[in-house]
C-alpha cells in the first residue's frame, strides 16, 4: 500500500509533464500556423479585381386608370482595381465607368448615366498608418449631353484632372483618407462650348482652366450585414485663388445587396456641388437588379 501511495504522485507528475509538453507543442504549432495564415492573408505584390454590372428596369402600363407611362432603362458599368502593396509602398489604381439609357413612352431615348473615372494613389511609408503620397484623378464622360435640343457637353468636354503631393492615412484597402494641400486642377472644355460665354468655369474663347488648391479624398467600404456592402467615396476641393470657401463636393454611395454569385440589387446615389458648372447640388440616383461578372 505504501508503494502504491509512493508511485501515484510520481505517475501524476509524469503525466502532467507529458501534458505540459504536448500543450506547449500544440501552442507552438498553432502560433506558427497563425503566423503563416497572417502572412498569407497580408497582400504583398500586385493584386487585381474587377466587376462588370448590367442594370435593368421596366414599367409597363396599359389602360391603367391611376396613370403612368411605360418606360424601360438599362445601364452597363465596370469597376476595376489594380493595387500594389509591400512593407514600405502602396499603390492603388481604380478605373470606373457607367453608361445608361432610358426610354419613356412617346419620348426620345435619353441618357440616364454617363461617367468615366480613373484614380491613382501612391504612398511611401512614413510612420504607422501614414504615408507620403501622390495622387492623380481624372474624370469625364463617354457621350454627348443635351439641354432640350442644345448640345452642352460631349466626350472629354468637360474633363477634370487633379494631381498633387500629400499625406495618406490608410488602415487598409477599404478605409483610407488622402490629404493634398498643394493640388493642381485642370478643367478641359471644347472651344465650341466657350464661343458665346464661359462653360464649366472655363472662360469664353478658352479651352481649359487651371486652378491651385487643396483636396481631401476619402474611401470607406464596409459590410452593413451579410451579403450587403456599402461603398462611400468623398472628394472635396477648394480653390485658393477663387472663393476658397466654396468647396467643390463629390460624394458617391454605392450599396450592393448580393443575391447570389451573378445577381444583386444595386443602389447608387451621387451628389455634386461645383458652382463653376451649376449653382446648386447635382444629384443622381439609380436602383435596379444587376447581373454581375467578376474577375
Amino acid at each position: 500500500m505504501k508503494k502504491i501511495l509512493f508511485f501515484v504522485p510520481i505517475y501524476f507528475c509524469s503525466m502532467l509533464s507529458v501534458f505540459a509538453q504536448t500543450s506547449e507543442k500544440d501552442l507552438l504549432k498553432k502560433t506558427e500556423e497563425t503566423i503563416v495564415k497572417i502572412s498569407q492573408e497580408k497582400p504583398n505584390g500586385w493584386t487585381k479585381k474587377g466587376q462588370f454590372t448590367f442594370l435593368a428596369n421596366q414599367a409597363t402600363f396599359n389602360n391603367w386608370l391611376a396613370g403612368g407611362q411605360s418606360n424601360i432603362s438599362a445601364s452597363f458599368g465596370f469597376n476595376c482595381e489594380l493595387n500594389y502593396n509591400s512593407d514600405s509602398w502602396t499603390w492603388d489604381n481604380k478605373v470606373q465607368g457607367a453608361y445608361g439609357l432610358t426610354k419613356i413612352q412617346y419620348q426620345p431615348i435619353q441618357k440616364s448615366d454617363d461617367r468615366f473615372l480613373f484614380n491613382s494613389l501612391i504612398g511611401k511609408k512614413a510612420n504607422g498608418e501614414w504615408y507620403y503620397s501622390g495622387f492623380l484623378n481624372f474624370k469625364t464622360q463617354f457621350d454627348s449631353g443635351f439641354e432640350t435640343v442644345i448640345k452642352t457637353s460631349h466626350f472629354f468636354s468637360p474633363a477634370y484632372l487633379q494631381f498633387g503631393p500629400g499625406m495618406l492615412w490608410k488602415r487598409n484597402d477599404n478605409l483610407k483618407i488622402n490629404l493634398a494641400p498643394a493640388t493642381s486642377k485642370v478643367i478641359f472644355v471644347d472651344t465650341n462650348f466657350t464661343q458665346n460665354g464661359p462653360s464649366f468655369g472655363v472662360q469664353q474663347g478658352y479651352s481649359y482652366r487651371y486652378e491651385f488648391g487643396a483636396s481631401v479624398n476619402g474611401y470607406w467600404k464596409f459590410n452593413i450585414m451579410e451579403n450587403v456592402t456599402a461603398e462611400n467615396i468623398l472628394n472635396l476641393y477648394s480653390n485658393y485663388n477663387d472663393q476658397p470657401k466654396n468647396v467643390d463636393i463629390d460624394y458617391t454611395l454605392n450599396i450592393v445587396m448580393k443575391v447570389n454569385k451573378y445577381l444583386s440589387t444595386n443602389f447608387a446615389f451621387q451628389t455634386i456641388y461645383d458652382d463653376n458648372a451649376f449653382a446648386g447640388f447635382q444629384t443622381r440616383q439609380i436602383i435596379g437588379l444587376g447581373v454581375n461578372y467578376s474577375i
